[in-house]
Formats: structure tokens, C-alpha cells, sequence
């Protein structure tokens, strides 16, 4: 059923490219796994052993701290249309902040948004695709535009201020370095 290669080929990354809605799973040695469906204009294939995905500011930031204490990373996607297929990039992950060098090479390819808060490069170890012939059919309609509206409410320092009171922790209490990595001082 399910075939695996080392890294992606012409054909999943052109599937990749269209799709609306990928899932990232992360899990630290203990503690919570996290699922978290991503969407909009957020993801980018580097080349066939490499995924960068922007990581906007939401409830929590799990895939963070996750990948602070251990870099395992699931990159999913799913066919809602078309031929049944469910493919996974595996592999190892590392957050990029607005602060680091790497910065400025990749936050150029993906849109402008004060709610950016990370890039995650996933370094594929492994890629898994499947049938998915039990996934049903779904129309994409559009992008929600709620995060883009808050987000501007906020400003940048409000966005700020909302990172250091939900985002330096995982639900399991494992820290993010949201912060610190973003050069914010814990008292503003």
C-alpha cells in the first residue's frame, strides 16, 4: 500500500504546491503530541529534502517548544480532490526567528505578516505517501481572513505582548524561547 523514498519527487512536490491545508505534528519525549492544521499562503518546498513552513502567531506554540526538546517533525497533506493520496514528510525540524541570520533568507518567501513568529526548515529524513481512499471530498472556498483582522488590531507590539503572555510555554510547560529568540524582555 504504502510506498516510502528518501526525499520528494517532481510529482509530490507539484502536489504539495497546490494544496490549501497541510497538518504539522510534533511531540516532545513525554508530554502532549500536537496536531496543528495550517493553511494559507504558508508553506514552501526548498527542494526535495527540504520544507519551510511560516508559523503565525496563535493560542499556543507548541511545534516550538516541541522542537526545542526534540526535533522530530510530520509534515502531512491530504487529497480532498482528485485521485486519494496522503503523504508525509518526516524528518528533523529547527525554528528560524525573526532574529536569527537564516531570518532574512526565508521570510522573503512567503508573505508580509506582523503575526509571523517563526519558520520551521524541516530537513526530510523520509517521505511516505499512501492511499487515502478513505479521506473524503471537500471544495476549498477560501482563506480565512480573522488572524490578518486581529493581527492589525494588535500591531506589532500587541502581537509582542500576546507572545509573552501565551506563547513561551507548551501545555506541557516546555519552554518555547519565543522571548529570548525574539529579543523581547519578559517585563514589557
Amino acid at each position: 500500500m504504502g510506498q516510502t523514498t528518501k526525499s520528494l519527487n517532481e510529482k509530490q512536490i507539484a502536489f504539495i504546491e497546490k494544496q490549501k491545508l497541510y497538518f504539522v505534528g510534533t511531540a516532545a519525549p513525554t508530554g502532549t503530541v500536537n496536531m496543528s492544521p495550517k493553511g494559507g499562503d504558508s508553506l514552501r518546498v526548498i527542494d526535495s529534502k527540504t520544507l519551510a513552513w511560516l508559523n503565525l502567531t496563535g493560542s499556543g506554540n507548541e511545534s516550538a517548544a516541541h522542537v526545542l526538546q526534540d526535533p522530530r517533525m510530520t509534515v502531512m497533506f491530504c487529497a480532498f480532490e482528485g485521485a486519494p493520496l496522503i503523504l508525509r514528510a518526516y524528518g528533523t525540524a529547527r525554528a528560524i526567528h525573526r532574529n536569527d541570520p537564516e531570518w532574512a533568507i526565508y521570510s522573503v518567501l512567503f508573505p508580509e505578516s506582523i503575526a509571523s513568529r517563526q519558520i520551521f526548515l524541516l530537513d526530510i529524513d523520509m517521505v511516505q505517501a499512501s492511499c487515502g481512499m478513505s479521506v473524503p471530498f471537500f471544495r476549498y472556498e477560501s482563506d480565512r481572513d480573522e488572524l490578518d483582522k486581529w493581527s492589525a488590531k494588535q500591531g506589532e507590539h500587541g502581537i509582542q505582548r500576546y507572545w509573552l503572555k501565551k506563547n513561551q510555554t507548551s501545555l506541557d510547560g516546555f519552554e518555547s524561547q519565543i522571548a529570548e529568540k525574539s529579543g523581547l524582555k519578559i517585563d514589557e
